[in-house]
């Protein structure tokens, strides 16, 4: 009875409405795909420089969203995107702590791995379905090894788990718009918390706390510890800036990507010169005659370009290096398994 007496719980004041908690949520869930675009940029323009961004995309973002969530919730006890709203956690249980304006040591652990682990272990796993679908389409996985029953197992299963997800979401997201729930996601319920709108005395004491623990810190602490408390506070300000400037910043280059490729400025495609063929860094992998394969130098079969670069290999070759190596053989441009592209040639 005490793990479903929140679902019966009357409305409370500073309950934060459907849209705040909403808004917030597609706050963080549009960062990921912008800083991806903004790397991918990078990688494209310089892929020797740039390249290995690329293809630890998600990694890095999940470095820095740990860095950026570790500061909020300790300073804030709120992620980025409920602080940008005005909204703190707080424990749904009763606390020894809850007075103060830090989250008890549970709540902040369930909290971090909610807010960077569980995603990023998802994403994952979104990742490996579509990638182990498309290899199975593609005739591959056929033999009766250990790894490939894991794998039909697991395009099997997964759909339903997915299916399982959304609908706790929705339903989560269900309760609370009705008011029977403190929690707007299963996230929230497994880190043990529920979202309350701040103060302005929440605010006040958040700085005065702050402040005092700072300069109480630093007046009693050694040479050593002094250097290492700035040092800290330097490389955590630091961190802040470089997320939060990361993140507006991938949102006005989207802006200026969509202004320049709009209707209104861009010319015709058939206008355009045609553009130079990739620089080859591999130039000793460039066959001579346009039927070979750069990479087994044999006549082709089963023709797939690299979307990329734009040159043509046999599938099993290409596809086998860009797994092993993710990047182009010949140019050395940063690839993943989506970018193969087959070719259906008329005397194929």
């Amino acid at each position: 009875m005490a793990g479903a007496a929140h679902l019966s719980a009357a409305p409370r004041d500073d309950r934060p409405s459907v849209f705040e908690v909403l808004a917030q949520d597609n706050l963080m869930a549009a960062v990921r795909p912008a800083v991806k675009h903004a790397v991918r940029v990078l990688a494209e323009s310089s892929p020797s420089a740039f390249g290995w961004l690329y293809v630890y995309s998600d990694e890095l973002y999940t470095v820095l969203d740990y860095i950026l969530q570790r500061h909020y919730l300790k300073k804030y006890a709120a992620s980025f995107a409920e602080n940008f709203y005005g909204l703190k956690r707080t424990p749904i249980l009763p606390h020894s702590s809850t007075a103060s304006q830090t989250l008890p040591r549970k709540e902040y652990i369930g909290s971090l791995a909610c807010l960077v682990i569980l995603p990023y272990i998802k994403l994952k796993f979104d990742q490996l379905f579509e990638r182990w679908r498309q290899e199975v389409a593609d005739g591959m996985h056929t033999a009766q090894t250990l790894l490939n029953k894991l794998c039909h197992a697991f395009l099997a299963v997964y759909p339903f788990l997915h299916m399982l997800w959304a609908g706790a979401m929705f339903w989560f997201q269900l309760m609370y718009v009705f008011g029977k729930s403190h929690y707007h996601s299963p996230f929230l319920w497994l880190a043990g918390v529920q979202l309350d709108n701040l103060t302005e005395s929440d605010i006040e004491a958040q700085e005065k706390t702050h402040m005092a623990k700072s300069l109480a810190d630093f007046a009693n602490a050694s040479l050593s510890e002094k250097l290492r408390f700035v040092s800290r506070q330097a490389l955590t300000g630091v961190a802040v800036s470089l997320s939060t400037g990361l993140s507006v910043g991938v949102f006005f280059l989207q802006f200026l990507e969509w202004w320049y490729t709009s209707d209104q400025n861009t010319a015709s495609l058939t206008s355009l010169p045609i553009p130079e063929p990739p620089r080859a860094v591999h130039s000793d992998m460039v066959p001579n005659l346009p039927s070979i394969c750069p990479l087994c130098h044999r006549t082709r079969t089963n023709d797939t370009a690299l979307s990329v670069s734009g040159y043509v290999f046999c599938y099993p070759c290409i596809y086998n290096f860009v797994k092993q190596h993710g990047q182009c053989p010949v140019t050395g441009y940063p690839v993943q398994s989506s970018h193969l592209v087959k070719l259906y040639l008329p005397d194929s």
